[in-house]
Formats: C-alpha cells, sequence, structure tokens
C-alpha cells in the first residue's frame, strides 16, 4: 500500500503532465517556425543565414519585453481559477489584452532602432542590409503576438489547451509552404498550381512575410476557442481597462519582461559578438543557437504548465499543494531535458545538418552542440524556476537573478573566453553555459525557501 506523500506525488506528477504536455507539444510548434526559417534560408547561402538569425535575436530581444509584460496576468488567471472565480480570469485576460495593445507601441519603436545596432556592432553591412528588411517586415508581427499570449494564459488557467493544439499545426502548416513558396517562389512549381508559378522569389524578406502570416492565423483560432468559453455573470462591459487591475498585472509582468530581456538579451549580444567574428561563426552561432532554442522551448511549456498548477494550489489555499508542484516542475525538467542532451553529445553533425548544408557552419556548429549539451540540465531548471516563481507572483527575483546570473557571471566569463584565450565563439558559449546555470542554482534555491512557509495568493 502506498504512503499518502507517494500519492501525493503520483498525481501531481499525472495532472502536471496532462496540462503540460499540449503545452510542449504548442511551445514546439511556435519554435518550429524559426526551425523552418532557418532551414530554408540556410540553402540561400551563409549571408542570409546570418541575416536572419541575427534579425530574429534582436527581434525577439525586444518581443519579450512585451510578453513579459503580458504574462503579468498569468498568475492573476491560474490563482482566480483556483478560487473558483472564473469571471476574474476573464476580466483579467482582458487587462492583458490592453497591455498587449500598449506594449506593441514599446516594442515597434525598439525594433526599429534595429539599423543602428547593427552598425554599432560593426556587423557586415551585406548582413546587416537583408536584417534589416526581415525585422521590419516582422514588427508587423508583435500585436498579434502579444495578444496570443494573453489568450493562451486564459486557455491554460482553464486547462483548455486543445485549440492551442489546433493552431499550433494549422500556423505550421501555413508557415512550411508559405516559406517555401515566397523564399524560392513558384517559377519551379507544375502547372496545375496555376497563379502560385508566377509568385516571385523573396529570399529573406519572403520567410518574413510568411510567419507573419501564420502568426495572424493563430491568433484568430485562439479567439475562436476564447470565445466558446462561456463565463457566469459576464458582460461586454468587463472588456474596458480597469487600471488598478492593470497596474497589479503591470508589477507582477514588467519583472518578467525584464527577465526575459536579460536572458535573450545576453544570447542577442553574443550573435552580435559573433557577427564580429565572422559570416561562418555568427551562423554556427544561429544554427546552434536554434536547435539549442527548441530544446528550451520544451520546458517553457512545462514551466507554462507548473506556474498554472503552482497558481491554482495557492488560489485554493494549498501551500503544500503549491511547493510539491514547483518540486515536480523541476523533476519533471531534469527528466526532460536529458534526451536532447544525448542527442547532441551523440549525434552533432545530424542535428546541424538539419538546418544547413554548409559542411563549414556544421563543423562551427559541433562543438557549439557540445557545450549546449552540458547546459541543457540547468537551462531546463531555471526555465521552470521561473515559471514556479510566477505562478507564486514572486517575479522581481527571477529578473534580479537572470540581471546577476547572466551579466555578472555568464557575459564577463563570455567575453574572456572568446576574446583574451582566444576561442572565438566558442567561448562565447561556454560563457553562456556559466551564466545559465547561475540563474538555475539561484531560482531553485528561491522557491524551495519560499514555498517552505504559507504562500499568499496576489
Amino acid at each position: 500500500m502506498s504512503s499518502p506523500q507517494a500519492s501525493g506525488w503520483r498525481f501531481e506528477l499525472r495532472a502536471l503532465w496532462i496540462l503540460a504536455l499540449p503545452l510542449v507539444f504548442v511551445q514546439l510548434g511556435n519554435q518550429l517556425k524559426g526551425v523552418v526559417d532557418t532551414a530554408v534560408v540556410g540553402r540561400l547561402g551563409a549571408t542570409e543565414l546570418a541575416a536572419v538569425g541575427l534579425a530574429n535575436i534582436v527581434y525577439y530581444s525586444f518581443l519579450v519585453i512585451g510578453q513579459g509584460t503580458v504574462l503579468g496576468v498569468d498568475p492573476h488567471m491560474s490563482q482566480a481559477m483556483g478560487a473558483g472565480d472564473p469571471r476574474r480570469a476573464r476580466t483579467m485576460m482582458w487587462q492583458g489584452v490592453w497591455i498587449a495593445a500598449v506594449g506593441t507601441l514599446l516594442v515597434v519603436s525598439l525594433i526599429a532602432t534595429a539599423p543602428l545596432i547593427f552598425a554599432a556592432f560593426s556587423v557586415p553591412a551585406d548582413v546587416a542590409d537583408q536584417a534589416t528588411i526581415y525585422i521590419w517586415i516582422r514588427a508587423i508581427d508583435v500585436l498579434p503576438a502579444l495578444l496570443f499570449v494573453s489568450l493562451r494564459c486564459y486557455l491554460q488557467a482553464h486547462s483548455r489547451t486543445g485549440m492551442l493544439l489546433g493552431a499550433m499545426f494549422v500556423t505550421n502548416v501555413i508557415n512550411l509552404f508559405g516559406t517555401l513558396l515566397l523564399v524560392f517562389g513558384g517559377a519551379d512549381l507544375p502547372s496545375w498550381c496555376g497563379p502560385l508559378q508566377a509568385v516571385p522569389a523573396m529570399g529573406v524578406a519572403g520567410s518574413a512575410i510568411a510567419t507573419v502570416l501564420s502568426t495572424g492565423a493563430q491568433l484568430g483560432m485562439v479567439v475562436v476557442a476564447v470565445r466558446g468559453l462561456a463565463v457566469p455573470e459576464w458582460t461586454t462591459g468587463l472588456r474596458r481597462a480597469v487600471w488598478s487591475e492593470i497596474r497589479r498585472a503591470i508589477e507582477v509582468g514588467m519583472p518578467v519582461g525584464l527577465q526575459m530581456l536579460a536572458e535573450v538579451g545576453v544570447f542577442a549580444l553574443a550573435g552580435l559578438l559573433a557577427g564580429n567574428i565572422g559570416a561562418v561563426p555568427l551562423a554556427a552561432h544561429q544554427v546552434a543557437l536554434t536547435l539549442a532554442s527548441v530544446t528550451f522551448t520544451m520546458c517553457i511549456g512545462l514551466a507554462n504548465a507548473t506556474s498554472v498548477r503552482v497558481g491554482k494550489n495557492i488560489g485554493a489555499g494549498d501551500g503544500r499543494g503549491a511547493r510539491l508542484a514547483g518540486l515536480t516542475g523541476f523533476g519533471s525538467a531534469l527528466g526532460l531535458m536529458t534526451l536532447p542532451m544525448a542527442l547532441f553529445i551523440m549525434a552533432p553533425e545530424f542535428v546541424a545538418g538539419l538546418l544547413t548544408d554548409d559542411p563549414d557552419v556544421i563543423a562551427a556548429t559541433v562543438g557549439l552542440l557540445g557545450v549546449a549539451a552540458i547546459f541543457q540540465l540547468t537551462d531546463g531548471l531555471q526555465a521552470v524556476g521561473a515559471g514556479t516563481l510566477r505562478g507564486a507572483g514572486d517575479t522581481r527575483f527571477s529578473s534580479i537573478a537572470n540581471v546577476a546570473g547572466h551579466y555578472l557571471v555568464g557575459l564577463p566569463v563570455a567575453i574572456l573566453c572568446a576574446f583574451t584565450f582566444e576561442m572565438g565563439v566558442i567561448g562565447l558559449w561556454w560563457g553562456l553555459a556559466a551564466g545559465l546555470s547561475a540563474v538555475a542554482f539561484a531560482l531553485v534555491a528561491r522557491f524551495v525557501s519560499i514555498s517552505a512557509r504559507p504562500l499568499r495568493a496576489l
């Protein structure tokens, strides 16, 4: 006969993964769009691959500020559902919509500075020109991407993830075929494709347009799913902006945005520094970063589910359940990330070859994947650590830990190894590994500490 404690672990593990598994696939699907862009554009050459990689790094460095801020509604919604208050959860979803609308103005303004950033880091002119075209087209994508965050959090809080999976599948199909068509053009298509044969080859710009179209389709499907969820005593007047609620959400969300900016920003800096080393190191950095981002994305899905489980337990007044949910998330992250770690160690040439056929880029990528294999476990722990603290509403510590870990530990190590010890781009990645490990230790320690005492709802 099993003990109550063992039964509790099994129940939480099952509840976590019922919610997490669809979210893992959703996050993987969203990341797959970037993988497709990299794989298709990679066939155009190292310059085009470097341009798209660099543009995506800068784009997401700014986008995450808005995404993180919108995520401030996440613990409010999950705790509201845990407390049996779906009306407040829906109200907070709309506050997320208002935050997304205002955040779009900020993010697009920052994206407009991208050419100045490329010039400041002496990015080669041919790479910078194509990266600028790509990132300005992707600016259209900002509002749909931020709105999606609020609606996704709402569906997560309701444990309604089916439409998220469906939207992920449809948008990836659109992105795959759209990218192939718009990048290479339709001249070589069979005659039965009709007017598609007249589509010109747009190269890097075509990749950006396809991604924008797929994001719009994804948002449309999620809107349909949200409209299908009835809320007791709901009126359209509750869609209005409630400034007190927006302020509460921003207080939680702004540190999340800064935390995400700190992490994405240090990878962006590494990419810009790699661009100074040369086009091939930059392309290798982008290939390795794309592959590592896919594995990290799995833990983002797990982190989102863990955040919901922690938040619901806190909303229900179950502090022990909240602690158990967080610890279960950490254990699951370790198990999940052993798989990509083994793949990067055992078959680096194979996985690098999925994204590029340039032998020089593949050779440079292999060494980076060796470093990426080492930090897979800590990368998973820090992702879930941020999720557990977000579910508890404790986001300021995550922000501080990310800034300190990446910029006081990771970046100095990266610069020292890359330029002082002349290790090149692989030295940059050793610095990234050091920063991720420091952040992981801090976040795990923080959750273990705060969950040892009663956790208060927001």
